[in-house]
């Protein structure tokens, strides 16, 4: 499938934050972290807005030309090692600037980092969005194979977390694997960290 996709900037803003929270409003870890689900639509936009704000400074967001897709990545060096302060300090500040009562902002951001592999160079896809009435058109999958390919062709790893069942067997299908254990939110639902080697192209 050809799909137009260029590199969103501040001016997407709007665009993406609506994207990541019509995808994940009815996410398993969204409602996790948002039990009430009152308070979720009106909170749970924030939490998106930090994410991406986050990426914009200092990762990447591809949007598909018509705005109905997006992928949220972040280049990670191997020898990125944030030491437990910085990711304390981190997701206390993300708990702050969303909901300072909803201690599960805070740890949602501890509990992903602290299984976040260390020591090798690789693209982390932080979170993928696609609008509910374009799902099912191959446009998540054309976000991933962009970088998937450039991976391949420079030797780079690639890893993300599948916060739900259906989206871990896609993941599956573009060559990520179960790395070590699911993560298991506490009274909440299971997270799979999966990782992605380069594959040699054909």
């Amino acid at each position: 499938m050809d799909v137009a996709i260029r590199t969103a900037d501040e001016g997407d803003r709007e665009l993406v934050v609506q994207l990541l929270d019509g995808a994940f409003q009815d996410d398993p870890v969204s409602g996790w972290v948002f039990p009430d689900q009152a308070q979720r639509r009106a909170t749970h936009p924030r939490l998106m807005a930090a994410f991406l704000d986050i990426v914009l400074a200092e990762g990447r967001v591809d949007l598909t030309e018509d705005g109905t897709a997006c992928a949220l990545w972040l280049s990670v060096p191997a020898d990125a090692h944030p030491d437990d302060a910085e990711q304390d300090d981190g997701a206390a500040q993300l708990r702050e600037a969303v909901e300072p009562d909803n201690e599960r902002v805070e740890l949602i951001g501890r509990l992903t980092a602290g299984i976040h592999p260390a020591g090798r160079a690789h693209e982390y896809l932080w979170l993928i969005a696609v609008a509910p009435d374009a799902q099912g058109r191959g446009l998540g999958t054309a976000l991933v194979r962009q970088v998937l390919d450039r991976c391949d062709r420079e030797g780079v790893a690639a890893y993300l977390e599948a916060s739900n069942a259906r989206s871990r067997k896609l993941y599956e299908r573009l060559g990520f694997d179960l790395l070590d254990r699911p993560l298991d939110l506490p009274d909440g639902p299971r997270m799979w960290p999966m990782w992605r080697e380069p594959q040699q192209r054909r």
